[in-house]
């Protein structure tokens, strides 16, 4: 089977594999694009084609493809056991994995509950958070406030608090009822007010909400500086603090979706410490084992913990996991993950890179069709308009991302757009000069399907 041609195995994959997020109408129109293998931030595919990830393999590959200390982990872990039951037992790297977890978060959090991706760390938060409220002798407070444009997940308890119709419209007979507020999007402001001198007015319908049903709502779920699903959608650090105090007079709970923004993406370890609150209950995934296995956490502090810290026969406890809850191999390279992190000191080595990317971000400036420039971190999203003036996008039909996606595979590149918004998150292993051959890439990308 190893030996069969880069045609005979695009055959197989057309015929069998149905893939996620994807027309399979299109997908099957061209040569598909089949990874063989990876090194640092390229990739290479069956037929010898050489690529710059320049989306970090969805998100998740923050230390570079095939890292020696994170496959070294992976095996002495497999020497050992690949797999425990976590529901009474337990097994060493999942205890070092949230000791770690809890002393770098340095904050009100003690507690790591264990999962096995981004939806699962969003449908434990919800779960307990309503759970919590029941056991202090509220169960009406049972409703949560999402925000527009907001993607937590693909599973039904995670797209109830969705706010994106194109992925989460059609399931709308199966969902909860949520309160849904605006989004902080200020180049598409819902309050028509101009981003330099707004007050935060998308914060009032978050109060408007809580002051006729604070009595329903258990909690509001955010991600945290950048909505990345709704298409990169980056907003100030002052939104999320004066959240945090409406969340205090209403006595509600903060949801922290960091799933694509945790372990240094926008830039600190957390994007919650860049605001200097700290949320209720925090949602990790993704970076977490540096895009090596899958894992997620959610993180609560004593106060969550200790409402279902009871006698047995109360039923307070948390009935929810799942099979390969705290993995044995995923903790173990996730441990090996924050030494790397420690060790080599990611955070403070990817500020130059940072300010590279917000610099290479400037010259999309010259091209007609780009709307918005947006940057925190290591991300940056351009937003493409037919219009400026009016900002109107382009329609599905133009198939805008696809197109460019493809153009940056001809030019070296895994550019893959959200509709009509193109943005980096690349490996914080890329040099300052690579950083500068992806946006090169990609503006040659825009110009070849726009101009």
């Amino acid at each position: 089977m190893l030996d069969l041609s880069y045609r005979e195995w695009a055959e197989k994959d057309i015929k069998y594999v149905w893939h996620p997020f994807t027309q399979m109408k299109d997908y099957g129109q061209d040569d598909p694009l089949i990874i063989d293998k990876g090194k640092g931030i390229y990739v290479w595919d069956l037929k010898g084609n050489k690529y710059i990830d320049g989306i970090s393999s969805w998100w998740v590959n923050t230390l570079g493809h095939s890292n020696e200390r994170l496959n070294d982990a992976i095996k002495r872990q497999l020497d050992k056991i690949e797999h425990v039951l976590l529901a009474g037992c337990s097994h060493v790297p999942a205890i070092e994995l949230a000791e770690r977890l809890i002393k770098i978060m340095n904050t009100s959090f003690t507690r790591v509950f264990y999962s096995d991706n981004g939806s699962t760390a969003v449908e434990v938060a919800l779960k307990m958070a309503y759970q919590y409220w029941v056991h202090k002798g509220y169960p009406e407070k049972n409703k949560f406030i999402a925000l527009k444009n907001s993607y937590h997940g693909d599973t039904l308890g995670a797209v109830s608090v969705g706010g994106v119709d194109l992925y989460h419209k059609i399931y709308k007979p199966l969902l909860f009822d949520i309160f849904q507020a605006d989004s902080p999007y200020c180049y598409r402001c819902p309050c028509e007010k101009q981003k330099e001198s707004c007050n935060f007015e998308c914060l009032n319908s978050v109060e408007k909400i809580l002051e006729e049903n604070a009595n329903k709502v258990a909690g509001i779920i955010i991600e945290p500086l950048v909505q990345g699903a709704g298409g990169m959608i980056i907003y100030d650090k002052e939104y999320i603090i004066r959240l945090k105090k409406i969340c205090e007079k209403y006595n509600i709970l903060l949801i922290d979706d960091e799933v694509a923004m945790g372990f240094g993406r926008t830039g600190e370890m957390f994007a919650y410490e860049h605001t200097g609150i700290t949320p209720d209950i925090i949602c990790l995934a993704k970076g977490i084992t540096a895009g090596y296995l899958p894992l997620a956490v959610t993180v609560v502090g004593e106060e969550i913990y200790q409402a279902f810290y009871d006698d047995y026969e109360t039923l307070k406890t948390f009935f929810h996991g799942h099979s390969f809850t705290g993995n044995p191999l995923a903790a173990s390279v996730a441990v090996e993950n924050f030494k790397i992190l420690e060790e080599e000191n990611v955070i403070e080595s990817i500020q130059p890179k940072i300010k590279k990317l917000k610099s290479e971000l400037q010259k999309f400036e010259e091209l007609k069709n780009v709307g918005d420039i947006r940057h925190v971190g290591m991300i940056g999203a351009i937003e493409l308009v037919k219009d400026k003036q009016t900002k109107e996008g382009f329609s599905f039909e133009k198939k805008l991302s696809l197109q460019i996606h493809k153009e940056g595979l001809k030019r070296g590149a895994i550019i893959r757009p959200l509709g009509n918004v193109l943005y980096f998150m690349p490996p914080y292993v890329i040099t300052e000069e690579e950083i500068t051959k992806l946006t090169d890439i990609a503006y040659d990308s825009i110009k070849a399907v726009l101009e």
